[in-house]
């Protein structure tokens, strides 16, 4: 594996306090669903947290899938999934849909008025991620995003 090279990191301290990531990742990750939560009211989608969303995107690049497949994608129960399409039955963006070869398997899928999201998540999509990397210079997302999927991949490994 080829070494970092952290060059790239502009106005890096070393002096910068360690053991601090999960904290700061926990403050990240807080404060960019309460941007999602916020521009998805601006849209007059109310209800709809960003749990929803991880749901909503994955069927948005498929036709129907099962509670198990969702929850696989997710990395979530499947008991967490079903309250999570629950709501979204309610709210009447996905329904649900038996399948004709067996009864016991349940296809999620989404109504068209869940198929009307797609352009609003994209928008706020890239609206977060102008926020996100929008002060980096060239070469840091990447940076930043290889160290991410560094920690998660030993994260995999240990837990």
């Amino acid at each position: 594996m080829k070494a970092l090279d952290n060059s790239s990191i502009s106005n890096y301290s070393i002096n910068m306090k360690k053991g601090n990531a999960l904290a700061l990742i926990s403050r990240i990750r807080e404060k960019a669903n309460r941007f999602i939560v916020r521009e998805l009211e601006n849209h007059g989608i109310k209800g709809i947290v960003p749990s929803h969303g991880d749901i909503l995107v994955i069927l948005f690049q498929g036709e129907k899938y099962t509670m198990k497949e969702l929850a696989d994608r997710i990395n979530r129960t499947k008991p967490t999934v079903t309250v999570l399409i629950e709501k979204l039955v309610d709210y009447g963006f996905v329904e649900r849909e038996k399948s004709y070869t067996d009864s016991r398997v349940t296809y999620i899928k989404l109504t068209n008025k869940g198929i009307e999201l797609k352009p609003i998540f994209n928008d706020i999509s890239e609206k977060l991620n102008a926020l996100l990397y929008g002060d980096f210079s060239d070469g840091e997302p990447e940076v930043f995003e290889k160290l991410l999927h560094k920690v998660n991949a030993k994260l995999d490994k240990k837990i």
